[in-house]
């Protein structure tokens, strides 16, 4: 589905040639420009030698300023449209990195003819030259924004077109119903048209179900993006802070045997193999009259409450039972009891669920797939047939179709209003999904869309 020409040339801007760095500014080996528009080709004859290059082939090339003095050599690749990321004429230089050299580079082309790219336009002239849709366009951003593999996957089935080809196939069932009543709104004197009114009310059951299944994945979206939180609790000094520095491998938390060591809650984000985990090290679990330990403590409650799973640690069964009373109240994640200190064991006690030592590291790969497996257990598989809803203009769009269905569903059956009436909720239904994929677009909407994006993209 894309966006009608008539609306890419009304956008302000949209004839010029846009220029800017796509890498991060920096000392770095290498640092990217990108020209894009149809006078792209032009101004880089003016800076490019030798001068045409083969198109699609990447060619070493001096650069030189409005000046001829020399900037750079650097490997040019040029692109003719409409074969190219946005559809138009594109220049790309590879050049040594640094801050001089890019700008100057950058500098060059907005002296010869360009104009400096705003935020995502390179992206979304390619959502208008209808290279991608806008569903697409928006999983570029998730890609460069991925801290995991399970969104780095997510990511990468959106910009394949999995979200896409979703609402679209459920656009097409929603045009299929407004079509099967068209019968009543055509001939309101017949008493029931080629399909019965039941079949017709089934249909929009189905597509509320399937939009359903959709808003199903919302936690585990959330997940996916944010991290499921796991805090780990327990008395002071039974290895908490050992066990948070086992899992980053690297000493970010102050182990000590004095109790009170954690005055604060301390963050670290490991990658598990479903789901990306942020571990939290909090205070120990203890009456004190300590205030900055208190507040610490304090703290721990607020992960407490927000936490998916939490880590009741002990290093004997019955440290585990006090930590256990200690959060009964407090959290409405999944609690797994771990014992640490395995290593230290001297006697048969009661079963845990995991058995972990940071000091040999024994434990914890198990600790690791419990816990992926308990958030699969609790917020389903990240490996679903329907594509995971992860942006808010997503689960709007999404809930507001459903809503729409939902009233025309009721309507219809209820008889209460006539078929013309009843169909404006099919109707909004369908631009409810339209406007996700960019069938319907409006400047707004992109501007909102491609904000967030680097100046480069």
């Amino acid at each position: 589905m894309t966006i009608a020409p008539a609306v890419a040339s009304s956008l302000a801007g949209s004839q010029d040639t846009i220029v800017a760095l796509s890498t991060p500014p920096g000392r770095s080996a290498i640092a990217l420009v990108r020209m894009s528009g149809q006078h792209a080709l032009q101004i880089a004859a003016q800076l490019v030698s030798p001068w045409p290059l083969e198109f699609r082939r990447t060619t070493l090339c001096k650069i030189t300023d409005e000046h001829s003095l020399l900037i750079d050599r650097c490997l040019v690749t040029v692109f003719q449209h409409p074969d190219s990321f946005t559809g138009e004429d594109t220049v790309e230089i590879a050049s040594h990195g640094g801050h001089y050299i890019p700008t100057r580079l950058v500098q060059a082309c907005i002296a010869a003819g360009g104009r400096l790219a705003e935020p995502g336009e390179f992206t979304r002239r390619a959502v208008l030259a209808g290279k991608l849709d806008i569903t697409q366009a928006e999983a570029i951003g998730d890609l460069i924004d991925a801290r995991s593999a399970g969104m780095h996957r997510v990511a990468l089935d959106q910009l394949d077109g999995g979200l896409s080809s979703r609402i679209e196939a459920l656009r097409t069932k929603l045009l299929v119903l407004q079509s099967l009543i068209a019968y009543d709104i055509d001939f309101p004197e017949e008493d029931d048209g080629p399909i019965s009114r039941g079949r017709i009310a089934g249909e929009a059951d189905e597509l509320v179900q399937a939009l359903d299944a959709m808003l199903a994945t919302i936690p585990a979206g959330e997940m996916l993006k944010e991290g499921a939180i796991v805090v780990i609790a327990g008395e002071p000094n039974v290895g908490k802070s050992s066990l948070f520095n086992g899992f980053l491998g690297q000493s970010r938390a102050i182990v000590a045997d004095l109790p009170g060591t954690t005055r604060d809650a301390i963050e670290g984000f490991v990658e598990g193999s479903v789901w990306p985990l942020r571990f939290v090290d909090t205070a120990g679990l203890r009456d004190t009259e300590d205030t900055l330990e208190k507040m610490g403590i304090e703290v721990s409650g607020r992960y407490l409450k927000r936490a998916h799973v939490v880590l009741a640690c002990g290093d004997s069964e019955k440290s585990i039972q006090r930590t256990l009373d200690a959060i009964a109240h407090k959290t409405g994640g999944a609690i797994l009891r771990v014992r640490t200190k395995s290593d230290l064991r001297l006697e048969a006690e009661a079963e845990m669920d995991v058995e972990v030592s940071a000091a040999t590291g024994s434990g914890l790969e198990e600790l690791l797939r419990v816990i992926d497996d308990e958030l699969s257990r609790t917020v389903g598989s990240s490996i679903v047939e329907t594509p995971i809803l992860t942006k808010t203009r997503h689960i709007h769009g999404i809930g507001l179709a459903k809503e729409e269905l939902v009233q025309f569903t009721r309507l219809w059956r209820e008889e209460h209003l006539p078929a013309t009436v009843a169909a404006v909720h099919l109707q909004a239904a369908t631009l409810a999904l339209e406007a996700l994929i960019g069938a319907v677009s409006t400047d707004d909407v992109l501007d909102r869309v491609f904000s967030s994006f680097c100046v480069g993209k």
